[in-house]
């Protein structure tokens, strides 16, 4: 395969966090292995997520307005974006809220702070 191959084939994630500190800090230390779009809500996250489908999306839950929850149930319900990974990242970390998580239909429930390493191998592992 050539280089120029391997470049296109670079997963595709979509970060969707009200604090666009949190798609800067990931896209800075994981940019070598994925391609990072952004989305700052809910709505934009399902209208981005339609237009440029991503490989993965990292969902933050507490979010203004559609949180991540109904963010995921939307995803999951829409037929164009329903087979996309969502891996929901939280600083909620109970049982019930990881929960929650899965029941909105989340592939994956991050508790923040995370250790980078540890979220590269899990977004490797639903690409």
């Amino acid at each position: 395969m050539s280089t120029q191959q391997r470049r296109s084939k670079t997963p595709h994630v979509l970060v969707v966090d009200d604090e666009y500190f949190n798609y800067e800090m990931l896209s800075m230390a994981l940019s070598d292995a994925f391609k990072f779009s952004y989305a700052e809500s809910g709505l934009s996250c399902l209208s981005n997520a339609i237009a440029d489908p991503p490989d993965v999306i990292l969902l933050d839950v507490c979010m203004p307005g559609l949180d991540g929850y109904d963010t995921c149930r939307m995803l999951k319900n829409t037929p164009e974006t329903k087979d996309i990974p969502v891996m929901m990242v939280s600083g909620l970390e109970s049982e019930q809220e990881k929960q929650a998580g899965y029941e909105a239909g989340c592939d994956e429930y991050v508790v923040k702070p995370f250790a980078m390493q540890s979220l590269l191998e899990k977004i490797k592992n639903m690409v």
